[in-house]
């Protein structure tokens, strides 16, 4: 008896496909062709036959569970190979030179069986009937495979590959392109070869007694070698907020340097933020696996930590990992040439375009789908798959060439020219003195690209006004050593954000962003505010969340540690999603007032200056009285001037009675 691993055969490109019934059960003895899972898309259903017949000894799947090309489903165990068995016994009880010629002899026995005629029908397919032909993937004589697509097939939904049952010769073609076929119909006739090779088992006895010698000499290798007092462990990227390929723009260690736990070893990158990684514990750096200018997700191996004190991992325990690492490097060494290869292929995309249309098109499902997807006319594709098929990898080229193609034309930078607005000339400022060239951060380049963005698609309106913080401010003073006393430092900001939310509560006309249809508003029903922070590594805006059910305490601690964290780049990128209105305060920097842009796609942003005393009249006579100079600026297409007039006019009530915050 051989064992066989039965796998999920070609679905079509389909990935992750939901199992929805497991037809057979451990111990099952099943036939060819029978169904042994039922798979379902969001567009069909379809039985997985099974590819050869025997006994059903473990099953990898579940109902429930998805799957891919590729998935094991069970293992089989197949009749067909005691005369291997008995014929290595026989070559065993032979002399010991004799024995090379003997072992062949089981193999090439076990390889000469029967060729069988079998008739391949139409499987399962959901409970279509008359399902078009619309591609014949093989011709009389051909050699196909298991799991070789032999014809494709397509309903009004759906489109199918039809895979061969097992291996052979294809002899009679029963069908042809164009005509319609229902489940059971025939297909074609094969000469299936019912041959069950001896050379895998031979290679697992190979593979087994290799282990077993590996074994041996790692006990003894592990009994000679003394313990050693310390381990090494790996440090991965730790949770980011979910961010995925995240730029290393620095790399804060090397091989040999001794790191404390907290010390930074790498700092990452994302659209909104940067954040150093700290290391987990205090040891030695063994390996480092980044370096600069990498891109990295949670679970990325940064580097591998001798750790102080550790105990040593057994030698047993230790040779798995050598040798994992002989095969990732292996797998890094066989992979250069693929990436030379791919290099040598995008020099070659403008190859993938035809000059003419081609008279065949040959695609699988999956690609057809594809092509429909990205509007691409297949017969305009080179194909470079077997016996003349389109694959995936032929239509991105073709897609990667018509972008190329349409780039080569000079575009504006939006960040610089914004649409259709003349460029600006380079200049050689180098000519009038002595300069230097200091390349931005990709923060830097992405609020550079916000802002242009924003303010070329958002009609801004900036109103201007003083609020009287007078009350507020000698109020704020006096409760300030006792908030000290508690590790919250009391500023006007909480006041303001506090102020802002209700005020967002009584006029929801600001609370709203434009839908991308531009026909209709969300209309939010939270109040999550974003504070803008000058931090080391540009702007950025943290935001606070729920701000209209906190306190003026809670939300000073909540934006104390928002701060914090900006300032010390420690910033997640949900920590900065999710606004609905911004405050941008340049409070004790200066001025008297300016046009902030609003943060798309929210609708509104409010700009605080200096607070300055001046001479108010109160009706009586000139009193010194602190005003705060506010500038909001709105989206013209959401907001109208008179609900910006009633949010300054509530904004300035609040702010001028602090005892209506408490309303």
């Amino acid at each position: 008896m051989s064992t066989e691993i039965i796998r999920v055969p070609d679905i079509g490109g389909a990935t992750d496909v939901d199992v929805i019934e497991v037809s057979v059960q451990v111990g099952d003895i099943i036939e060819v062709d029978q169904s042994i899972i039922v798979l379902e898309t969001d567009k069909a259903s379809m039985d997985v036959p099974s590819p050869m017949a025997g006994k059903v000894t473990a099953i990898s799947v579940k109902e429930g569970d998805t799957v891919s090309e590729g998935s094991d489903v069970l293992t089989l165990e197949v009749e067909g190979s005691e005369s291997t068995s008995e014929d290595t016994k026989e070559a065993s009880s032979e002399p010991a030179e004799e024995a090379p010629a003997q072992e062949k002899q089981p193999a090439q026995k076990s390889a000469a069986t029967e060729t069988s005629e079998q008739t391949v029908s139409v499987p399962d397919i959901g409970g279509a009937t008359g399902v078009d032909v619309i591609e014949v993937c093989v011709a009389e004589g051909d050699e196909v495979q298991e799991g070789d697509s032999i014809i494709v097939l397509e309903t009004d939904k759906a489109s199918m590959d039809i895979p061969a049952p097992t291996t052979g010769k294809v002899s009679k073609l029963l069908i042809k392109e164009g005509d319609t076929v229902s489940e059971g119909d025939e297909i074609l006739v094969l000469m299936a070869e019912g041959e069950v090779d001896a050379e895998p088992e031979a290679e697992v006895q190979d593979n087994a007694s290799n282990a077993d010698a590996e074994t041996e000499s790692e006990s003894q290798e592990s009994d000679d070698e003394p313990a050693q007092s310390g381990g090494v462990e790996s440090v991965n990227v730790p949770d980011i907020g979910g961010a995925t390929d995240v730029d290393v723009i620095e790399v804060s260690v090397a091989v040999g340097d001794k790191v404390e736990e907290g010390d930074s070893i790498i700092v990452l990158e994302t659209d909104k933020a940067s954040m150093d990684i700290p290391a987990p514990k205090s040891g030695t750096v063994k390996s480092v696996s980044i370096k600069e200018g990498d891109k990295v997700s949670e679970g990325a191996l940064i580097l591998e930590l001798e750790v102080v004190g550790a105990s040593a991992p057994a030698k047993k325990a230790s040779a798995p990992k050598q040798s994992s690492a002989k095969q990732e490097s292996s797998k890094s060494e066989a992979s250069a040439p693929k990436q030379a290869a791919a290099k040598e292929s995008a020099s070659a995309d403008q190859g993938a375009v035809l000059s003419s249309p081609s008279k065949k098109v040959h695609a699988g499902p999956a690609v057809r789908l594809l092509a429909r997807e990205l509007g691409v006319d297949l017969s305009l594709v080179r194909a470079t798959g077997p016996r003349g098929r389109i694959t995936k990898e032929d239509l991105h080229a073709y897609v990667k060439a018509a972008v190329q193609k349409a780039s080569s034309t000079p575009v504006a930078s939006a960040t610089s020219d914004g649409a259709g607005i003349p460029r600006v000339p380079e200049i050689d400022f180098g000519q009038f003195g002595e300069v230097e060239v200091v390349k931005l951060s990709k923060i830097q380049k992405l609020t550079s690209f916000n802002m242009t963005r924003s303010w070329l698609n958002v009609p801004h309106v900036t109103q201007f006004d003083k609020a009287d913080i007078t009350d507020l401010e000698e109020f704020r003073k006096s409760l300030k050593p006792e908030m000290e006393k508690q590790g919250v430092k009391l500023t006007p900001l909480p006041f303001m954000i506090k102020a802002v939310a209700q005020a967002l509560v009584k006029n929801p006309a600001f609370n709203v962003s434009l839908h991308a249809d531009g026909e209709s508003v969300v209309q939010k029903k939270y109040v999550h505010i974003g504070i803008a922070v000058d931090s080391p590594v540009g702007l950025v805006v943290p935001v606070l969340r729920d701000v209209d059910k906190k306190s003026v305490v809670q939300i000073a601690a909540e934006a104390g540690e928002l701060i914090k964290k900006a300032l010390g780049k420690q910033l997640k990128p949900a920590d900065m999603q999710g606004g609905c209105f911004t405050i941008s305060s340049l409070g004790a920097m200066g001025g008297t007032g300016f046009t902030p842009i609003v943060n798309t796609p929210e609708v509104g942003i409010l700009g605080v200056s200096k607070a300055d005393v001046e001479p108010r009249w109160n009706g009586k006579e000139f009193e010194p009285r602190t005003m705060l100079p506010l500038c909001l600026s709105y989206d013209h297409r959401a907001v109208n001037g008179a609900d910006a007039g009633r949010f300054m006019t509530y904004l300035n009530a609040l702010l001028s009675d602090v005892r209506r915050l408490t309303l």
